[in-house]
């Protein structure tokens, strides 16, 4: 079994208005140290063995789980994962 992190984040061209709002409330907040904030997400899989288990991630992230049009996506295999 493995563990997949998936971590889905809008591209640098792509504006991005609930960080906006997040870093705008931090700011009033005094949190004047935040320079940037981008809201993504974050998705784990726990998948069993697999042949092509890179490339099926990969599928998956591209057909579903990330619209890459305005998105970009990265992502961590774990090895071992107990059921």
């Amino acid at each position: 079994m493995y563990k997949v992190k998936v971590y889905v984040t809008l591209k640098e061209s792509v504006l991005d208005p609930q960080g906006s709002a997040v870093k705008n409330s931090l700011h009033s907040l005094s949190y004047n140290e935040v320079e940037d904030v981008r809201i993504g997400k974050y998705m784990e899989l726990t998948v069993k063995d697999t042949e092509n288990l890179d490339q099926r991630i990969k599928e998956i992230c591209e057909k579903l789980l990330a619209n890459t049009v305005i998105e970009d996506y990265t992502y961590e295999i774990e090895e071992g994962v107990a059921q």
